[in-house]
């Protein structure tokens, strides 16, 4: 027979979390389920903000990266506004979203641009130009997915603005 353990904790609602071992001071009872592990607790869940952490990881990169493309060309305004764009983040506003993806799809096209560009020079001049165009293409892919993680359910929870006026 195939079962894994479920704990139940004293208080409130169920939280599929995976794991087989919680933390001892909720006082949760273990018994056993065939189909899924259950925690119910009313405990703040490391899982759900370890998700929310991470969801930001690659958009983070992606604007930390294309900053320091601008700063190679010396340009610092652009370097400026993509740093206050991190900063800028952490405003849980619907249009913070869209400025987010629109921003990251204009670097993706950038990254394509000085792709075409560079391969152009590369060719011109006799060089080998396969790597970087798989490196710069790879950057590109990720900078382009960053934009479509606004479209996840954890990010469109953090940027979906609800009237609780009623």
């Amino acid at each position: 027979m195939n079962s894994r353990r479920v704990f139940v904790a004293q208080n409130g609602s169920y939280h599929n979390s995976g794991i087989s071992r919680i933390d001892g001071i909720l006082r949760e009872r273990a018994f056993f389920s065939p189909d899924r592990v259950v925690q119910k607790s009313g405990a703040f869940c490391h899982h759900v903000a370890m998700r929310k952490t991470l969801v930001y990881v690659p958009i983070a990169l992606s604007l930390v990266v294309l900053g320091a493309h601008f700063m190679r060309y010396g340009n610092t305004i652009a370097v400026l506004g993509l740093a206050g764009l991190i900063a800028l983040l952490m405003v849980r506003q619907p249009w913070v979203a869209r400025l987010m993806q629109v921003v990251l799809i204009l670097g993706a096209l950038e990254w394509v641009r000085t792709l075409y560009e560079l391969a152009q020079v590369r060719a011109a001049l006799g060089q080998p130009y396969t790597r970087m165009v798989v490196i710069l293409g790879v950057v590109a892919a990720v900078t382009f997915c960053s934009a479509l993680l606004f479209q996840s359910p954890t990010l469109k929870g953090i940027y979906l603005h609800r009237n609780t006026k009623q």
